[in-house]
């Protein structure tokens, strides 16, 4: 399982969307266009759409940093 900081509504208008992230990032990784990917999913609004098209995953690179005490 992935440490995902994907955020469980969107910003704007409030819909729950953190449940689609990992059918929608799987499918993309396999190929799969991410406007299909979203359309399947009922995702149709511009500003949830927004959510997933620009989340960047930063989790991973923030571990690499040791801890500061």
């Amino acid at each position: 399982m992935t440490r995902v900081l994907f955020p469980v509504r969107c910003f704007t208008c409030g819909k729950p969307i953190g449940h689609l992230w990992e059918e929608y990032i799987k499918r993309v990784k396999q190929g799969e266009h991410p406007a299909k990917v979203l359309d399947d999913l009922g995702v149709k609004r511009y500003c949830c759409r927004r959510m997933f098209l620009s989340h960047v995953e930063i989790a991973d690179e923030i571990l690499h940093f040791p801890k500061v005490s």
